[in-house]
């Protein structure tokens, strides 16, 4: 297995944390006859030699031993190592100057995966299919050995693998106008229909869904439905939604542990969610098929699904966030879980499901609050979710929370979604933030959320306890700029009313929160005297971030602004895209016209989706003035897709939120 390995370079090689001086260790691990040492070489090898899709030389220097590990029987976990192999050679995954020889290394081999196609570990056999539809030549070789196994073959799994190979076979081959791939679309179709099983039939249907949805019923969710029902009726009942095996404290042992219990039915409803793509309506109405289950692991599976969905697509469908807060009700710990969690990515997308939250914040208080043995208190889910959803019933329920001994520090979070039904909360934000000791060592983690929470809600009567932060706070506090910034945003929201912080701001201007403190300086005096030597100064920072923050605070000015003009255009000019658009913004806002700088602002827009949200604030904050870039604004509302899709929960948040800037923009209600 490991002839030659001593003979290579290994201290010449790299991988991603450098010398691969110990990738031979790695590589004798993956043999061990101990599991937590197999567990923990396979780790090593994912997080050094394929480190998040890259391949380095080393990994290439690896494929040979990866490929003698793998044919020999007495090698526990092969299956592992085949999996391997697949992502280090996948066209879509694998990344780096090296991915096409790794590739090419791999090809050469394929030999290997063919003779493993027909190994004694199912396991093997069920990772085989992806390496040949990869890797082996020719295509009439690849399709004869696949037809080929699934005429012998007899588990389930792996059938439902050789499946998927033939829908990547097909997908591949039509992209090159090869015969052979309308030979695997009709053994698809074949696969779709009895006397197979439901579960290989649904596989097909999603195999086709992606390779020829032309072939698909005109209504393909009723039989995708039926055909989950049927698989989860001769399913065993569900014990739990994740494997409890025992492991090491490793990501691979982790990864398998998080894994579903239902592993397969997840993998055969996302492939088919991701083949019906932007049909967003037969999307919803399959989550409502999966989310009406009576088997708690597809339900499960659709409120995840679920999840997916909004965050790619700008759908808010009542039926299923109605459904996922159904199964806040439910005997399983694991379902209701994943439903709560869920619903707090939804924020106000949640509101179908709000009486479902509120029922369990109102009943059920023991869940307002998570205890958590190693930290502090942390707001409990369903009421989180609850206030995500900007429902006003979360007001009094945050209000016995905020009384309590206990109450978490992450509770000012979650205020600004109420909007204006949480002032009533204020006078105990404003006492909390008054009791905070100054000398504690998590005051950041405190501090900041109250602070923020008391300026969403515009508290005037905060100024005491913000202007006792700002002359309390010790030196060499842990986070000291980040609770000094929240403050200082918080003084600028008051504007005038916080006149007698003006001292306090003026003594911030020569340290690391000179901008922060310059914004706030101009809320609350509209001396541009004062703080354009400090926005000047920062602007030719070298600090990318802070230059990007002068330039915003430059923006507000308007045409107060205009010493700084010269500096701003040579910002727009170069530099990263989100501070040269940033400028550029503010060039526009102190001069009243965006110059020269109109392409620039749509190509980044385009082509940078991060920065929208600034260039559609500062068009908001323009008015009239800035109707040069409606047509982009009116185009980003009628985009069915969110303008960061990869991006998770926090996506679906900021992606409301431009909508909202966007609108408010169009209708001048920013300006009323």
């Amino acid at each position: 297995m490991f002839r030659g390995i001593d003979e290579v370079d290994w201290t010449s090689l790299r991988h991603a944390y450098g010398s691969a001086e110990d990738v031979p260790g790695l590589l004798r691990g993956l043999a061990s006859a101990d599991p937590a040492e197999r567990q923990t070489a396979l780790d090593g090898m994912y997080g050094a030699v394929h480190h998040r899709g890259e391949v380095y030389d080393a990994t290439l220097a690896c494929v040979p031993f990866l490929l003698a590990l793998a044919v020999r029987e007495e090698v526990p976990d092969r299956a592992g190592l085949v999996e391997l192999l697949v992502s280090i050679g996948d066209e879509g995954g694998a990344r780096g100057d090296l991915a096409a020889p790794v590739r090419a290394a791999l090809r050469a081999r394929a030999g290997v995966f063919v003779r493993l196609a027909g190994d004694a570990d199912a396991g093997v056999r069920r990772a085989v299919p992806g390496a040949l539809v990869r890797f082996l030549d020719p295509p009439e070789r690849v399709l004869t050995l696949v037809r080929e196994r699934i005429t012998v073959e007899r588990d389930d799994r792996v059938l439902l693998a050789l499946t998927e190979s033939l829908g990547l076979f097909a997908q591949r081959y039509r992209l090159t106008g090869d015969a052979h791939a309308a030979e695997a679309v009709r053994l698809l179709t074949g696969l779709s229909e009895p006397p197979y099983g439901p579960g290989l039939r649904l596989a097909a249907l999603g195999q086709l869904a992606g390779c020829a949805p032309e072939l698909l019923p005109a209504d393909p969710v009723p039989a995708a439905v039926r055909l989950l029902r049927d698989r989860s009726a001769q399913r065993a009942p569900a014990a739990g939604a994740a494997h409890d095996g025992p492991g090491p404290d490793t990501l691979a042992g982790r990864l398998l542990r998080l894994r579903p219990s239902d592993e397969e039915g997840s993998r055969l409803l996302r492939t088919l969610h991701s083949a019906l793509g932007g049909r967003v309506a037969d999307r919803a109405a399959l989550l409502c098929g999966q989310l009406t289950s009576p088997d708690p692991l597809d339900r499960c599976n659709g409120v995840w699904m679920s999840a997916v969905l909004s965050r790619e697509w700008r759908t808010a469908p009542t039926e299923p966030v109605t459904l996922i807060g159904g199964q806040l009700g439910a005997e399983e710990a694991w379902l209701h879980d994943a439903a709560v969690a869920v619903l707090v990515e939804f924020s106000e997308l949640a509101a179908p499901a709000a009486d479902h939250l509120h029922a369990l914040v109102t009943y059920r208080p023991g869940l307002r609050i998570r205890h958590r043995e190693r930290s502090a208190p942390a707001l409990g889910g369903p009421l989180k979710a609850l206030a995500g959803a900007g429902d006003a019933r979360a007001t009094p329920v945050l209000a016995e929370v905020l009384a309590g001994p206990a109450a978490p520090d992450d509770l000012g979070l979650v205020i600004p979604h109420l909007g204006r039904a949480a002032l009533p909360l204020a006078p105990a934000l404003r006492r909390r933030l008054a009791r905070v000791p100054l000398d504690a060592p998590d005051l950041h983690r405190r501090a900041v959320p109250l602070l923020s929470a008391l300026a969403a809600l515009g508290d005037a009567e905060s100024l005491p306890a913000v202007l006792r932060l700002l002359r309390g706070l010790p030196d060499g506090l842990r986070r000291r700029d980040a609770v000094t910034e929240a403050a200082a945003r918080a003084l600028g929201v008051l504007g005038g009313g916080a006149r007698e912080a003006v001292p306090e701001l003026r003594g911030l201007l020569e340290t690391g929160c000179a901008v922060a403190a310059a914004d706030a300086l101009w809320s609350v005096t509209g001396d541009a005297d004062a703080v354009l030597p400090v926005l000047l100064r920062e602007l030719t920072g070298p600090a990318s971030g802070g230059r990007r923050r002068a330039a915003a605070v430059l923006g507000r000015l308007g045409p107060a602004a205009r010493p700084a003009l010269p500096a701003l255009r040579a910002m727009a000019g170069s530099g990263d895209a989100w501070a040269r658009a940033t400028a550029a913004c503010a060039v526009w806002s102190t001069t009243g016209g965006p110059e020269g700088f109109l392409p620039l602002l749509r190509s980044t827009w385009a082509e940078h989706p991060h920065t929208r949200g600034t260039i559609a604030g500062s068009v908001s904050a323009l008015g009239p003035a800035g109707t040069p870039l409606h047509d982009v604004l009116r185009a980003e509302l009628a985009s069915p897709r969110r303008h960061r899709p990869d991006s998770g929960g926090h996506g679906i948040r900021e992606d409301l939120e431009l909508l909202r800037v966007c609108r408010e923009a169009l209708t001048g209600q920013a300006h009323r």
